[in-house]
């Protein structure tokens, strides 16, 4: 710290006690304030009021579109081109899906996000009898290449971007993405979307795997390694915080985990031989947006310090894309209350913004009646809306991070960066994420934070509105909720029979003996699941075919 700074910060906080003496202690003598103390959702303290005296790197603010990109990675921010308005979607069948996609599209839609229900999710086909009951509720039911090409009939890949959150299977998707690609004759160089395809968050947070970490890891950097060299505008992954968050743990939590994460991947595609300057600027990342305004806005300014600072101080990046994080953001979902359900038009649209001031590139706004049911064609227009009205309405787009110099917003950015540097040498302390994760270390954290939240609100220290405040004997609004009919899993079943009646049975078996030879031989298998694929082979066949090279994965008691 140089002498001015010094000098600066010492005026600052002699400026501040001189208030605090003359002015603050008048009134609180006179008018206590509500609480002795206040904190935020993550149940971390706020002070009265932040000065310059607590931004002792205000200095450091820098500019937007340079290192280390805490105001923005674009120099013009949304001057230049707005987020990517991405909302989330897929229940029932293939063909019910894709009517929502395309009015969606209809509506302003700039890209699509693709829900998979929970069979696809573990690499099971609509026919298993641990899929009973679950075909289509959560997402769409995705058994074989035949589903895949009714979801995306009608729409074009090579002029779309299209997220798919899928991660134990998610090679098996890529390859069914890539495959449908070439059926329509779009240029492999010229297509893009994400792929979820984040398997360490799994074992730490949404808990849907398949395989044992280290060999699920390797599956990742077979995705990494086969988009680098044939499809180089695809971002084959998305380290997803969201669902680290949903779980419980705090912003800064969510942060550090996500990032740590990250690191890990990079590591791992580094020791496969890849070139961090080429693979690294592919990985985007997907956090959450919840009710602390500030402290997230905070976050996605610290996301982006972290990863600039890692990317080059820890893996020697050169190219200025690979310190530049991108990422896309969903409102809270557990933030969503059953209760009073209209409120929650306003939570998204606050959290919403919360994420346009943070600079996100995409983003996804969760209906009002999600907490009932997956939202209705309604629902999710009015999420949507909320998205253009704050881009073409508030006037929030007109400048670059219009928060950047905030007394407040750089402290809480600052202290974020420190904290999640903290946890980054504890994770290392265990070797690394995937050991930290075999630890249970990160799953601990989450729980603790999660409990700690909730005794939170069951004191009434916590105020939820509608849930432990302002609560009403009966609702003021009666929420249609979105029904998926029962008959989808006998629709789902019929085409999955017909797919494997009608099919080349030795070209499906020649097909899978080839992925587990690759498996095996430790090959890359996205070539291999690319001709299962083409064979109609179904998510459970191929699966199976990689499970019984890898084995299972069985979460260990913590």
């Amino acid at each position: 710290m140089t002498p001015e700074i010094k000098e600066t910060l010492s005026t600052a906080q002699e400026e501040k006690q001189k208030w605090e003496k003359q002015t603050l202690s008048k009134v609180l003598d006179k008018t206590p304030e509500r609480k002795t103390s206040f904190e935020g959702v993550s149940l971390e303290p706020v002070e009265r009021l932040y000065t310059a005296a607590d931004t002792e790197n205000l200095d450091d603010i820098g500019f937007p579109g340079e290192y280390p990109y805490k105001r923005g990675i674009h120099p013009t921010g949304y001057r230049g081109r707005l987020w990517t308005m991405r909302q989330f979607a897929g229940f029932s069948s293939p063909e019910e899906t894709n009517k929502r996609f395309k009015y969606l599209m209809a509506q302003g839609q700039t890209g699509l996000s693709v829900a998979y229900d929970l069979p696809a999710l573990m690499g099971l086909d609509a026919d298993s009898l641990l899929s009973e009951g679950e075909v289509g509720k959560c997402g769409v039911a995705v058994s074989s290449f035949a589903d895949y090409e009714a979801l995306f009939d009608g729409i074009p890949l090579e002029q779309v971007t299209v997220s798919q959150t899928i991660n134990a299977p998610a090679s098996i998707f890529l390859a069914m993405y890539l495959v449908m690609a070439e059926k329509q004759g779009a240029d492999f160089k010229k297509i893009s979307g994400t792929l979820q395809n984040d398997i360490l968050k799994e074992y730490i947070a949404q808990k849907e795997w398949i395989y044992p970490i280290k060999p699920a890891m390797k599956l990742v950097i077979d995705t990494f390694e086969y988009c680098v060299k044939h499809v180089p505008k695809y971002n084959p992954i998305s380290v997803s915080g969201y669902h680290i968050r949903e779980a419980g743990a705090t912003a800064l939590q969510e942060l550090a985990f996500t990032l740590r994460d990250g690191v890990e991947y990079v590591q791992y595609g580094v020791e496969r031989g890849l070139d961090v300057d080429e693979f690294v600027p592919r990985i985007s990342f997907f956090f959450n947006a919840h009710n602390d305004f500030f402290e997230e806005v905070a976050k996605y300014r610290a996301a982006r310090v972290v990863w600039a600072q890692t990317m080059k101080e820890r893996f020697g990046a050169k190219n200025p894309r690979t310190m530049q994080l991108r990422f896309h953001t969903q409102t809270a979902g557990v933030s969503l209350t059953v209760q009073q359900p209209l409120n929650n038009i306003a939570r998204v649209a606050i959290q919403a913004l919360a994420g346009v001031l943070g600079g996100t590139q995409s983003l996804h706004t969760d209906a009002y009646d999600e907490a009932l049911a997956l939202p209705t064609d309604q629902a999710a227009l009015i999420a949507l809306r909320t998205q253009q009205i704050i881009a073409e309405e508030t006037g929030v787009v007109n400048t670059v991070d219009p928060l950047g110099g905030s007394y407040f917003v750089e402290s809480l950015t600052q202290k974020m960066v420190d904290g999640c540097f903290d946890y980054f040498d504890k994770i290392d302390g265990f070797g690394g994420m995937v050991e930290a994760v075999e630890a249970g270390f990160p799953q601990r954290e989450i729980q603790e934070s999660a409990y700690q939240y909730q005794k939170a609100v069951e004191r009434k220290e916590q105020t939820i509105v509608g849930v432990n405040k302002y609560q009403m004997e009966t609702e003021f609004h009666k929420t249609d909720i979105l029904q998926i009919d029962e008959n989808v899993r006998v629709h789902q079943l019929e085409r999955l029979e017909q797919t494997k009646n009608s099919r080349d049975k030795g070209a499906v078996a020649n097909a899978l003996d080839k992925l587990k030879l690759a498996a095996q031989a430790n090959e890359n298998t996205i070539p291999a699941t690319i001709e299962a694929v083409k064979a109609y082979a179904t998510v459970e066949e191929i699966s199976v075919a990689l499970r019984d090279v890898y084995g299972i994965y069985e979460e260990p008691a913590f």
